[in-house]
């Protein structure tokens, strides 16, 4: 089943007649706006003037490298720029900033300040004195004062660290010089309390040094005491004399071993020559022997003696073989020498051993001496570092002490604000701008009347094109297709074939409805006879039941009235149901029936027209039929077969949605979707309409008994009372609170 959204009545707004009313009373406008105009001006007339003045304060860091101490860094941009100009804002329009300039100035005696003319210009003044209010008497301090923050203004230029002092007064060299006044005392402040600020410092640091030097003595004092009682004296080159000793001893330990691997090694180096008979003259232990070098003396001379006698004489010749025999002997003492030498060299190999074993057993005893002064050392170290740092400590504190009391004593401090532009008087006054405000005044006076204008013509309609209703076609929904005289003139359009259309059409429109809800048929339209004659027929049978009698009543089609059987006293209407759903008084209605689905569908299809028919938008959900359709629906989505967006099918104009019972055969009970997209059809349409079936184990109405709606039980005419109640009773046992029941519409049978 679809439907169709019904045509709305087009209304406009005559934009002309809206230009010609205001054209209309244009004269008036002109005359009240210039009324308003001298008013205003004769108000601004007698307003005082008020000249401005404005001096600006730099706000940043004034040391240098010839004001910081030795070891401060100069100051780095901070991301919180603005968090110090506020500070640095609020400090000068604080009240003992204020104090001072109102001192300097002797603003008590200046009647603008101290209330002497009455209270000015003020509004709240002015009004406080019309309705016979008097001020609360203040003291000539508060009341000055509060003057003067009326007529203050500090703000932070856009994205700057400069503040602008802003003073307004009737006086303009007044306003110049409380602005240069309010500035020059907020530097002299900041510098007070810098140099306050150092001085502070300097009392804390000069009590710190005190307690330092104290703590510094007997630190130091603590570290002698320990060397003393340990003997961790240090000797040359800042070490321990045991660690000098430990040195000392090693290396003579290495000198006698290199002492004595050399003697050995010379001595065995004799003994091998002597065996190979070579010479050992050229061994130099041999040769610095006094000895040998004698006998070398000797067998060089005998050798040149021998030399020259061999010249003259044979080898057998007495005088050459005693030569001969005398440097051989001379050959064997230098031999016996030369071992005699290499025993010494042994002996002071001998020596170095002996020498090298007590110097070990000396080391022995250096490293037992040393392991105690290295466990001492590191109690040593430990003193030794607590004196340097309290000694650190009081060296920087005694530095900065000094400097901070050198700025104290030369007032040397410089604020972290300065003044870079002095005010000058001003030659305008900066209030009351008139052009400006008569320039205002009359814009608003001009738009506020014209607005006042088009509202009226609004309100009463006369500007307001009303619009034709559009014409529907006639469709079976209708209670009376026909009335019997739109019959006869249709079999007329139709026999009188020799007309034509443009005739037809210029004739008055026959067909006009007896109710509102049936629209006429165009005049042009051809009608068959035979159509003509049957519906003569069922108008005729229409009228025969109207004269019957009631109780004999048969079964009427669908256009004929409801029936109320006295059997169901509880009964709503469904004027009364259509009613609440029109009023917004019921959003979602859940149709149940008694017997049969018939009765839920031809109910809902006649609540689904109403609403259409006032504008609303409609959603209209089968879940009770069991007709298997071929789109998809409520059995596909609860089975996981479709998507939500599958199956909600709506209309053209988004006014109607229909969600069918779908191609599988049930409705998942576990789902939870087919309430999901109830509840979503609730937040999206006006009215909702619920098809939940016959009361009974097959019913999906325990699907959505967590939502907010109207349970409706729907009733056949020809039910009976007590099935009906029982029914009802069955539905508030399930836990339903409320449960209405109406009357199904009069079906034809099929």
């Amino acid at each position: 089943m679809t439907y169709e959204s019904p045509a709305m009545r087009d209304d406009r707004i005559d934009v002309a007649a809206l230009f010609g009313a205001v054209a209309q009373r244009l004269p008036r406008i002109i005359v009240l706006t210039l009324v308003l105009l001298a008013a205003a001006f004769a108000v601004l007339m007698f307003m005082p003037r008020l000249y401005e003045s404005s001096a600006s304060i730099l706000v940043e860091d004034r040391s240098s490298i010839y004001t910081r101490a030795a070891n401060e860094q100069a100051p780095s941009s901070s991301s919180s720029e603005t968090g110090v100009v506020s500070s640095q804002i609020e400090l000068l329009k604080s009240r003992d900033t204020l104090l001072t300039v109102i001192d300097t100035l002797d603003l008590r005696s200046v009647a603008e300040f101290n209330g002497g003319d009455g209270g000015g210009f003020s509004p709240v003044a002015i009004i406080g004195r019309l309705l016979g209010r008097q001020a609360t008497p203040l003291s000539i301090d508060e009341t000055v004062l509060n003057n003067l923050y009326s007529r203050l203004t500090v703000s932070q230029e856009r994205d700057s660290r400069l503040i602008s002092v802003t003073v307004q007064s009737t006086d303009p060299q007044r306003a110049a010089d409380i602005a240069n006044a309010v500035a020059n005392a907020h530097v002299a402040r900041r510098a007070q309390l810098s140099l306050s600020d150092t001085a502070v410092a300097s009392g804390w640091l000069r009590d710190e040094i005190d307690r330092l030097r104290v703590v510094v003595n007997e630190t130091e004092t603590a570290v002698a005491n320990f060397k003393v009682a340990n003997d961790l004296f240090v000797g040359s080159n800042n070490t321990g004399l045991a660690d000098q000793q430990l040195s000392t001893i090693a290396s003579q330990i290495s000198a006698a071993q290199e002492r004595k691997s050399t003697a050995l090694a010379r001595a065995s180096l004799i003994r091998g020559m002597l065996e190979r008979g070579q010479s050992i003259e050229g061994v130099a232990d041999v040769r610095d022997s006094a000895v040998i070098q004698q006998l070398s003396e000797d067998k060089a001379r005998l050798q040149g003696e021998m030399a020259q006698r061999s010249a003259t004489l044979l080898s057998s010749h007495p005088t050459i073989r005693a030569l001969t025999a005398q440097i051989r002997e001379l050959d064997n003492q230098i031999a016996i020498e030369g071992r005699r030498v290499a025993g010494a060299l042994d002996a002071e190999a001998q020596i170095e051993a002996d020498l090298e074993v007590s110097l070990n057993a000396e080391l022995d005893n250096a490293k037992v001496s040393a392991s105690t002064a290295t466990q001492d050392t590191v109690t040593l170290d430990e003193l030794q570092r607590e004196a340097k740092a309290q000694r650190d400590l009081l060296e920087g504190y005694l530095q900065r002490y000094n400097e901070a009391f050198s700025r104290t004593e030369t007032n040397s401090a410089l604020p972290d604000v300065r003044v870079v532009s002095l005010a000058a008087p001003s030659v305008t006054p900066a209030s009351p701008k008139i052009q400006l405000v008569l320039i205002a005044v009359g814009i608003v006076a001009v738009l506020a009347q014209i607005g006042v204008i088009l509202f009226a013509e609004l309100m009463s309609g006369r500007a307001i094109i009303i619009g034709r209703e559009a014409v529907r076609p006639q469709d079976e929904l209708d209670e009376v297709p026909f009335s019997p005289a739109e019959l006869e003139a249709e079999q007329q359009a139709a026999v009188s074939d020799s007309r034509t259309e443009e005739e037809v059409a210029d004739e008055p429109d026959l067909f006009t409805a007896p109710e509102p809800s049936i629209e006429p048929r165009p005049s042009s339209q051809v009608v068959d006879a035979d159509a003509l004659a049957a519906q003569s027929r069922l108008i005729e049978e229409l009228a025969a039941l109207d004269s019957e009698p009631a109780n004999d009543q048969a079964p009427v089609p669908s256009a004929a009235p409801r029936a109320t059987p006295a059997s169901i006293p509880d009964a709503i209407s469904l004027a009364d149901l259509t009613a609440d759903l029109v009023l917004g008084r019921t959003h979602l209605v859940m149709l149940a029936a008694h017997r049969t689905n018939a009765d839920c569908e031809a109910l809902a299809d006649e609540l689904v027209a109403d609403a259409q028919a006032r504008g609303l938008s409609v959603a209209l959900v089968d879940a009770g039929s069991g007709r298997l359709s071929e789109l998809p629906g409520l059995s596909d989505l609860s089975g996981d077969t479709a998507s939500f967006g599958d199956v909600v099918h709506k209309s053209t104009d988004n006014s109607f949605a229909e969600i069918p019972w779908g191609r599988a055969r049930s409705i998942t009970r576990k789902s939870t979707k087919p309430l999901t997209l109830v509840e979503a059809l609730g937040d999206i349409y006006e009215v909702v309409v619920l098809l939940t079936g016959r009361v009974g184990m097959n019913s999906a109405l325990p699907m959505f008994a967590d939502l907010d709606g109207r349970v409706v039980l729907v009733a056949g005419p020809q039910d009976e009372g007590a099935g009906i109640e029982d029914s009802r009773a069955q539905l508030l046992d399930a836990g339903f609170s409320t449960v209405d029941v109406t009357l199904g519409p009069v079906r034809v049978a099929a």
